[in-house]
C-alpha cells in the first residue's frame, strides 16, 4: 500500500508539473499575441516589446547570455510598413480591413479616388490582350476577375499569372493600381521593399458586373535600415561535452496594417515561442547532459532573415550542434506532427517515432523530406543536422487576424513537449 500511495504522489506532482506547463504556455501565447504586443512586427515597435518580454523570461528562468552583454544580437532589415490609414471603398461600398480586403504588404502611399477597367483572366492571357489593357489603364485600376481558374491547362495557367504579376510590379506601365478579385481565403505576408504601385485583394462578395470607381487610402512608409534582433540564451550541460542542442523559433509576426488592424499571430509563432520557453523551464530544473542553446529569432515573416544573420555570423561553433530543432506552428496536434528532414536524418526521425509510439503521445508523426520553408534552413544549409517541426490538425488560421489566442486549442502542446524532452534526452 506505501509503494501505491507514493506512486500516486508522483504521478499527482508529476501531472501537476505539467499542468504548470500548460499554463505557462497559455500565458505566453496570450501575452505576445496581444494587441500590446503589435502583432510582433515593425511598426510601433512590437519587434522590441517582444523582445524585452522573450528575453527578461530567458533572465527568470535563469539562462545564460550567449555574449558578456544581454541576449541580443542585432541586425538591420529594409521593411515597408502601412503605419497610418489604410481605407478601400468599391463604388459605395466601404470594405473591411482583413476582412474583405488587404492591400499586399509592398503597398506605396496613395490616396484618391479612381476608375476601375474590369477583366477576367481570360481578358490577360495573351500579350496583345495585356497591351491593349494598359493601353486603356491610363491613371485607373484593373480590376481581375481572379476567380476561375479550375478549368485552366497548367501552361496557359502559368502564362496568365506571370502577366499578372507584370501588371502588379512593372515600373515600365502606366497605371495607378490593380484589384485582384478572388475567392481565396486572404492571406498576408510582410514585404522588405516597396512596390510602384498598390494591389488591393478582395474577397467579399459583390456585383461586379457594373463596378465604376475605387477610393483607396494607404499611408506607407519604407524604412531601409530597421535595427531588430535576434535573442540567445543557453543552459550548460552536466557532461565536459563542448557539443551543444540548439532549440529555436521565430518570435516576429506580421505587424499591423493601419491604425487599427494588427495580425496576433498566436499559432504563427507564439506557440513556438512558447515550446522553447517550455523546455528552458524544464532544462532550468533538470539539467541536460548537453549544453543547450535556445534561440528566439526575428525576421522569418521577411525571408527568414534571423536565422541567416544568426548563420553568417553565428555566435556559437556551428560545427558543435548534434541536432538541432526548429518548432514553427506549435498550437494545434489533433492530427499530429510532421518532420520537415525527416528523411534526410532518419536515424533521429526513427528515435521520436519510436519514443512517441512506447508512450503514446502523439496521434502520428509525418515525415516530410527537405525544404526551405523555415529557419532552420540556413542551419541546414550549414551543414546543421536538424528537423523542422509543427503540428497539423485543429484551427486553419494562418497569416489573418484571426489567428488568435482565444481559438488555438494548444490541443497537444503537453504532450508534444514530453516527447521532445524524452527526444533531446536520448540524443
Amino acid at each position: 500500500m506505501k509503494k501505491i500511495g507514493l506512486f500516486l504522489i508522483l504521478l499527482s506532482f508529476h501531472l501537476f508539473t505539467f499542468s504548470q506547463d500548460i499554463e505557462y504556455a497559455r500565458q505566453i501565447v496570450k501575452q505576445l499575441s496581444s494587441p500590446e504586443f503589435k502583432g510582433r512586427g515593425y511598426i510601433e515597435n512590437g519587434d522590441k516589446i517582444s523582445a524585452d518580454y522573450i528575453s527578461n523570461e530567458f533572465r527568470n528562468l535563469g539562462l545564460l547570455p550567449i555574449t558578456r552583454k544581454n541576449y541580443f544580437q542585432k541586425f538591420n532589415i529594409s521593411v515597408n510598413t502601412l503605419p497610418n490609414s489604410v481605407f478601400v471603398k468599391i463604388d459605395d461600398t466601404e470594405l473591411k480591413t482583413a476582412v474583405d480586403y488587404l492591400v499586399e504588404a509592398s503597398c506605396p502611399t496613395i490616396h484618391g479616388k479612381f476608375q476601375i477597367i474590369k477583366t477576367d483572366r481570360s481578358g490577360i492571357d495573351t500579350e496583345a490582350k495585356v497591351i491593349s489593357l494598359i493601353n486603356k489603364a491610363g491613371n485607373a485600376f484593373i480590376f481581375i476577375d481572379n476567380r476561375d481558374k479550375k478549368n485552366e491547362k497548367p501552361d496557359l495557367s502559368e502564362r496568365i499569372d506571370d502577366y499578372l504579376q507584370l501588371l502588379k510590379t512593372s515600373p515600365e506601365i502606366n497605371m495607378k493600381g490593380v484589384i485582384i478579385y478572388t475567392n481565396d481565403k486572404l492571406t498576408w505576408e510582410s514585404s522588405t521593399t516597396q512596390n510602384i504601385r498598390p494591389v488591393v485583394i478582395i474577397n467579399k462578395e459583390l456585383d461586379i458586373s457594373n463596378l465604376n470607381s475605387i477610393e483607396i487610402k494607404v499611408d506607407a512608409k519604407f524604412i531601409q535600415k530597421y535595427g531588430t534582433q535576434n535573442i540567445i540564451g543557453s543552459i550548460k550541460g552536466s557532461s565536459n561535452s563542448d557539443s551543444m542542442i540548439v532549440v529555436l523559433a521565430h518570435y516576429d509576426h506580421l505587424g499591423k496594417m493601419g491604425k487599427e488592424i494588427y495580425f496576433p499571430g498566436a499559432n504563427d509563432n507564439a506557440s513556438g515561442v512558447a515550446m522553447i520557453l517550455n523546455l528552458a523551464k524544464h532544462y532550468a530544473v533538470h539539467p541536460p547532459k548537453y549544453t543547450t542553446v535556445f534561440i528566439a529569432l526575428s525576421g522569418e515573416e521577411l525571408g527568414i532573415l534571423g536565422a541567416k544573420t544568426f548563420t553568417d555570423h553565428p555566435l556559437i561553433d556551428l560545427t558543435k550542434i548534434i541536432f538541432l530543432v526548429n518548432f514553427d506552428l506549435a498550437g494545434t496536434g489533433e492530427e499530429g506532427i510532421r518532420i520537415v528532414n525527416g528523411s534526410v536524418f532518419k536515424d533521429k526521425f526513427d528515435l521520436i517515432s519510436n519514443i512517441n509510439k512506447q508512450q503514446n503521445l502523439l496521434p502520428k508523426i509525418d515525415i516530410r523530406g527537405a525544404t526551405c520553408n523555415s529557419d532552420h534552413c540556413f542551419f541546414y544549409q550549414k551543414g546543421v543536422p536538424c528537423f523542422y517541426i509543427y503540428t497539423q490538425g485543429g484551427i486553419r488560421a494562418y497569416h489573418d487576424i484571426y489567428d488568435k489566442y482565444d481559438t488555438l486549442p494548444l490541443t497537444e502542446f503537453v504532450d508534444y513537449c514530453k516527447l521532445m524532452i524524452q527526444f533531446f534526452d536520448s540524443i
